[in-house]
């Protein structure tokens, strides 16, 4: 995680013109434009910019699916092996860099892309942010927000949009998401399913203990599916920032009746269509017993961006309706 001095100095000559005191933005629908931008980030930093980033590195699966949606192709991304087989709304291209694991990035191998923005979120290591700000400037967005995650979701897309001078593809991107909502509860209300109950979970095994998260009314997956005009079965509060609520087998017979939707985890295996199959409490689950427990397709990352939350509204659309 160290970066050497002489990458620092090399890296500082270049980047040099990234730490302009400049703080005009682009006007709307700029694209390419070479106008300095200056935006301010989830630290309430002002990031400033010579020009609208073109070489990004990407630290966190969102925020990567976002920049590729937006027509820019990172240079660098943090594990790109995992992002490949957990995200397939915005595939890679063989020429982008692996830099290391998520929350374990290597400085020297992004400052060696010779970036002009590194983009992380809030769950970034404070010093690891320093240690990439000593030669690049970093944008920081926020994972999420329990108390508003489809807003948060948005506001990062418009974020990175100013970032990369794509704010027009910003607004179609959202605007894209919005009718997709929109369809989707017309699908939903047109089957007579509009306020039919559902929970969404993971789950992995480590050894012989299963653990498994319940995504509340606060998760970016239960508020979009609340929007499609379906009720959460699953009422307790999670964390405050990705609303996930961590739970257990017996945990699950406070679910009422619905359709159970899951993902499986790619770690640690299919605990509910394998694991939990033979297990008595689990057999005799109301949602289980009815046969409304669906598999979503694999590659609808939880945490992504417009594009994956659209997989996962057909994905739900179809598991309900059919």
């Amino acid at each position: 995680m160290r970066i050497t001095a002489l990458a620092v100095t090399a890296m500082a000559l270049v980047l040099s013109a990234c730490g302009s005191s400049e703080t005009a933005t682009p006007e709307p629908g700029a694209g390419s434009s070479a106008q300095p931008v200056s935006v301010t980030d989830a630290r309430n930093k002002a990031v400033e910019l010579k020009a609208p980033a073109t070489k990004v590195v990407g630290l966190e699966w969102g925020v990567v699916e976002g920049l590729i949606t937006l027509g820019v192709m990172p240079v660098g991304v943090a594990d790109t092996k995992g992002y490949t087989g957990w995200v397939t709304a915005a595939k890679l291209d063989s020429t982008v860099k692996d830099v290391g694991t998520r929350g374990e990035a290597s400085v020297d191998a992004i400052v060696a892309l010779n970036p002009d923005l590194v983009v992380v979120t809030t769950d970034e290591a404070p010093n690891t942010i320093s240690q990439i700000e000593k030669a690049v400037p970093v944008l920081v967005v926020k994972g999420s927000d329990a108390t508003d995650p489809i807003g948060q979701m948005k506001s990062n897309v418009e974020l990175l949009g100013q970032a990369v001078g794509k704010t027009e593809a910003a607004k179609t991107l959202l605007a894209d998401f919005d009718k997709a909502v929109a369809d989707g509860k017309k699908k939903i209300a047109d089957a007579g399913k509009a306020g039919e109950s559902f929970t969404m979970s993971d789950g992995w095994k480590q050894g012989s203990t299963i653990s498994l998260r319940m995504f509340t009314p606060g998760s970016q997956l239960g508020a979009v599916a609340a929007e499609l005009g379906l009720k959460n079965g699953w009422t307790g509060a999670g964390d405050k920032v990705y609303g996930l609520a961590p739970t257990d087998v017996e945990g699950l017979t406070k679910i009422p009746n619905g359709n159970f939707l899951y993902i499986a985890n790619k770690d640690g295996g299919d605990v509910f269509g394998d694991d939990l199959s033979k297990n008595p409490i689990w057999k005799n689950l109301p949602f289980v017993k009815s046969n409304d427990v669906h598999r979503l397709p694999d590659g609808v990352w939880m945490f992504g961006g417009p594009k994956s939350m659209e997989q996962f509204i057909d994905a739900a659309v179809q598991a309900v309706t059919s």
